[in-house]
């Protein structure tokens, strides 16, 4: 599994690169942390990954919006208890996963806080790369 070195100037990665990261190391490592690499990891490169894989499974920004504002409003233990925190099945399990190791890091309030504003750039970039498609397609 792959993850993002620390060096500030590593390399960018093709989407089949970022698929293959561990998102789930790189939330247990910069969810917590302070401002820094390991942050700047998850936020990046993390994200990214993230958005790649949730595409990939036909995920739709929107959903992965609301998911944020679901762990704002009720925390990263609440959400991991979801039925369905993303409507398609494969995705779900995957987002399970990442919640569940989100919850362990024990942060409260801030990591929830963290962790939306994260799933909020997911959804972000997710919804990039439909706009980019959509325009691609027009051309």
């Amino acid at each position: 599994m792959n993850t993002p070195s620390d060096h500030p100037d590593h390399p960018s990665y093709t989407d089949d690169e970022l698929a293959e990261f561990d998102v789930g190391v790189l939330l247990r490592y910069g969810l917590t942390a302070a401002p820094g690499p390991r942050r700047t990891a998850l936020f990046g490169d993390g994200a990214a990954a993230a958005a790649v894989i949730l595409d990939r499974l036909g995920t739709q920004p929107r959903s992965v919006a609301f998911l944020a504002e679901v762990v704002r409003a009720g925390g990263l233990a609440y959400a991991t208890e979801l039925p369905e925190p993303l409507p398609r099945p494969e995705a779900a399990v995957v987002v399970r996963d990442w919640l569940e190791a989100a919850t362990q890091l024990a942060g409260g309030a801030p990591a929830d806080e963290t962790a939306a504003r994260w799933l909020g750039a997911v959804a972000t970039i997710i919804e990039l790369k439909h706009l980019t498609r959509a325009r691609a397609g027009q051309n």
